[in-house]
């Protein structure tokens, strides 16, 4: 084999191994794009349902695509693709309205038109209290991040979607708030840590567009506890929450 051989399979074997980069990047921006895509959960708002370290596959073609369906959520079309309405009850992942580089996850409470407001930690839906039952106490602090037992109550949305509720304290700022009206086009999005949740209740996130929906949470692949980042496999046999491994998102 003469040299210049050798310069031609060693150059042809550098391109396959960058053409095998660039396709394994592509197919990954794709399926992260159009498909699922994964998210950890950051903060509390949503116990019991989801915990810190809970790590989800968002499904993002369930709303239709916009232009933040896409990495960096890039200008290039307004509106949705292939939309479709949330549904009430659904948890979703979608971008601040007031800064849409960052991410929040809540539950589908109220849809375009709808009446919300809290009335002494009861939720009503057009005038009508959402049925809400005290189903015990959970007395955990890797789920309720309090050192005594915690409330949980039972909500049922007008739909038949049902869920656990925390109530850390009968007297919480936002368990009396006015009525807001849901404008077209958009939804009223609540946590259920409903005394811990930054959520539709407050100005600072506020109705949430339909063009902000990332997707729908769909399953937990992995959780993990106590702050413990996953790759830090030796604190796995104490930290890692097995029983919320592959796990459906209710």
């Amino acid at each position: 084999m003469n040299v210049a051989e050798k310069t031609e399979k060693k150059s042809g074997g550098i391109g396959e191994v960058i053409s095998v980069i660039i396709q394994a990047v592509l197919i990954a921006i794709v399926i992260r794009s159009l498909l699922f895509q994964p998210f950890s959960i950051p903060s509390g708002s949503m116990r019991p349902t989801l915990l810190e370290g809970d790590y989800l596959f968002v499904t993002k073609w369930a709303y239709g695509y916009s232009k933040n369906s896409l990495p960096f959520s890039p200008n290039i079309f307004s509106g949705r693709i292939w939309g479709s309405d949330p549904e009430r009850g659904d948890v979703a992942v979608f971008k601040l309205p007031r800064d849409p580089r960052i991410d929040y996850i809540k539950r589908v409470i109220g849809l375009p038109g709808d009446r919300i407001q809290m009335r002494d930690g009861v939720l009503h839906i057009n005038d009508v209290p959402v049925k809400r039952e005290k189903v015990g106490q959970i007395d955990n602090f890797d789920i309720t991040e309090e050192n005594h037992p915690v409330d949980v109550f039972r909500e049922t949305l007008p739909n038949g979607v049902s869920y656990d509720t925390l109530d850390l304290t009968p007297t919480g700022l936002s368990d009396n708030t006015r009525e807001f009206v849901v404008p077209e086009g958009h939804f009223f999005m609540m946590g259920d840590n409903r005394d811990n949740s930054t959520d539709s209740r407050f100005s600072n996130v506020g109705f949430v567009p339909l063009e902000n929906f990332v997707g729908r949470a769909n399953a937990i692949f992995f959780s993990i506890a106590d702050g413990t980042s996953p790759i830090e496999i030796w604190k796995w046999p104490g930290d890692v929450r097995g029983s919320r491994i592959f796990t459906w998102v209710n």
